[in-house]
């Protein structure tokens, strides 16, 4: 801990810091007199772990605090006559409002303090943390403001960086469009609080700087028209809890959304599909609700596959609360994902705002049982939005839960799917040979009926004989013999899905 003492600088004219016992007490501020330049007041503050800010065309407004009455073991100073920002222990909340003047703490600059990193987010404080840690705890300080998508304060950081923007929302040197949003929160910086809490409970935060950072995933969101629709942004942050790489796990994914009054149907579709695609190295994306987002979840849980929720709440608040059992084994071996800071509690805005995300972590959108006005009507919306295919799977049609994925299907908003290799046939990966890995197409030797049969089986999945004669304009009755043929040459096999291409067909 360091404190100002009454001994002339000879480079600047300017008190130096001297070490000081005792920590506790009321605590003397750092004293810069009027007019110090930056680099003169970089020289402050050299004890045990502390540091000065050095930020140019600040220094010249500090001036003497005198006793602040932080009990904590910090120097602080103020600028432009009264602003003091505490650092530490002290709590920003009661600090504000507890008879240090009333001044918020993001008004303020932190000069010095012991030892203490990570104290100030936004501002950099030379050997107390990173410029990497002051990022960081930016991105955190940003994402407690906003609480959610901001394309304003998303464009304000891509033009002069976090930390920068981080400071002008403190100074509320903004353009009109971004006070609104920050105005409520922007004196709350629990940032270095909720960093320490994340990483206890075993989580991290995910910046647009981290490795881990999914970023051609979130491009979609980040070439949306601005203001068509407030929600449609690239998220600051991503809180998160969960062994697996967020990167990584969403390489190869699909999101399953529905119905959450499932009915049974639903259940086992919903788990067929997604144990399928799971057993096969698909992730499976969903929202962690009742009903089929549960259900897919289970699903992959039970094959040991990877699966990510992702939250309208904070990711340390299991939302619904009966579900607090799915979600602690998901932190477990898959991943639990949100942009809302630790402790926020879920509204109904922002399920809606979730509902992109979902979207734009997996290659596409698949619908089991929706209402008229189901919410998922609204994540698939997102998938076309971003360019991914919405996929829907049909019901009966006297069944109330399936009425959306049958007008979805009807409208040419979502493909028809029924099982996994359905999905893959839609979302997966084009599957594009290099010309020396060429192998010849063992239709090339057929000719005639059964040339047209085979050319109407699909790479992936299965027909029955009926689909093979309206696709081949080949009757049924030669369809009906032009399959065994198929099969005894080994160009074709059958199973209680219908007939299927033979991946390894015998040699010439």
């Amino acid at each position: 801990m360091t404190r100002a003492v009454n001994t002339p600088s000879a480079a600047a004219g300017v008190e130096r810091a001297a070490p000081v016992p005792a920590v506790g007490g009321p605590l003397e501020c750092a004293e810069i007199p009027t007019g110090v330049d930056a680099d003169a007041a970089a020289s402050f503050g050299p004890g045990s772990g502390g540091g000065v800010v050095s930020e140019p065309g600040v220094a010249a407004g500090w001036s003497r605090v005198g006793d602040c009455g932080v009990t904590d073991s910090a120097v602080v100073a103020i600028r432009n006559g009264g602003r003091v920002m505490p650092v530490g222990g002290v709590d920003a909340g009661q600090f504000a409002t507890g008879g240090h003047g009333g001044v918020a703490p993001s008004e303020c600059v932190l000069v010095g303090t012991a030892g203490i990193a990570g104290s100030a987010p936004g501002v950099a404080v030379a050997g107390d943390a990173s410029e990497a840690d002051q990022r960081r705890l930016a991105w955190a300080y940003l994402s407690r403001v906003v609480e959610g998508p901001c394309a304003a304060l998303s464009l304000l950081i891509d033009s002069v960086g976090v930390l920068e923007a981080a400071h002008a929302v403190r100074a509320r040197a903004l353009p009109e469009s971004l006070r609104g949003p920050t105005e409520k929160r922007r004196g709350i910086d629990t940032a270095a609080r909720d960093l320490e809490f994340i990483e206890r409970i075993g989580g991290r935060l995910i910046t647009p700087d981290d490795p881990e950072w999914p970023a051609w995933r979130m491009l979609g969101l980040s070439q949306l028209e601005p203001g068509r629709d407030r929600d449609g942004a690239v998220p600051l942050a991503l809180w998160v809890r969960g062994p697996r790489s967020l990167l990584e796990s969403s390489q190869r994914a699909l999101a399953v959304v529905g119905a959450r009054c499932s009915s049974g149907y639903g259940d086992r579709v919903t788990g067929e599909i997604a144990g399928d695609l799971a057993v096969q190295g698909w992730t499976i994306v969903s929202g962690a609700a009742f009903g089929i987002d549960g259900m897919a979840h289970r699903a992959a849980l039970a094959v040991d596959g990877p699966t990510i929720a992702v939250l309208a709440c904070g990711v340390d608040r299991p939302y619904p609360a009966q579900h607090a059992r799915l979600l602690s084994e998901i932190a477990e071996c898959g991943l639990v994902v949100s942009e809302y800071p630790p402790g926020t509690v879920a509204h109904k805005h922002q399920f809606l705002a979730r509902n992109r995300l979902i979207a734009a972590l997996a290659d596409g959108v698949l619908v089991v049982e929706a209402g008229l006005r189901s919410g998922s009507r609204n994540t698939a919306k997102w998938a076309r939005r971003l360019g991914r295919p919405a996929l829907a799977v049909p019901g009966p049609i006297t069944s109330a839960s399936s009425v959306g994925c049958h007008r979805m299907i009807r409208e040419g908003e979502a493909v028809l799917v029924t099982r996994a290799e359905d999905v893959i046939d839609e979302a997966g990966p084009l599957r594009l040979s290099l010309p020396a890995d060429l192998k010849p197409d063992p239709g090339d030797r057929l000719s005639g009926d059964e040339a047209a049969v085979f050319a109407a089986l699909p790479k992936i999945g299965a027909r029955l004989p009926r689909d093979l004669a309206d696709q081949s304009g080949v009757a049924l009755s030669t369809v009906r013999g032009v399959l065994p043929a198929l099969e005894l040459a080994g160009l074709v096999g059958v199973d209680e899905y219908g007939w299927y291409r033979v991946d390894q067909p015998p040699g010439p």
